[in-house]
């Protein structure tokens, strides 16, 4: 599900069946890199913001209310 935001860019919403989501697999799940691989490479180099900080870790543990930055993309993460 996409949300607008005012300058018309599109906010991802990711559900969680969990109680988290892995940030490698929330980049994969919002269709914002084709492969874990992908994903790896994209967080390890620096280019992945959680909650408006640089994350590195591709094992980070995302809850309810955290959003994600990546490639002029927003993921938000819901319950």
């Amino acid at each position: 599900m996409s949300e607008k935001h005012a300058d018309g860019s599109a906010m991802e919403e990711i559900k969680l069946r969990e109680e988290y989501i892995k940030l490698g697999q929330a980049l994969k799940a919002a269709g914002l890199v084709d492969s874990g691989l992908d994903a790896k490479y994209e967080i390890t180099d620096g280019k992945v913001k959680v909650n408006g900080a640089v994350e590195i870790q591709r094992g980070k543990k995302l809850h309810d209310g955290d959003l994600v930055e990546y490639n002029g993309e927003q993921i938000k993460i819901v319950k």
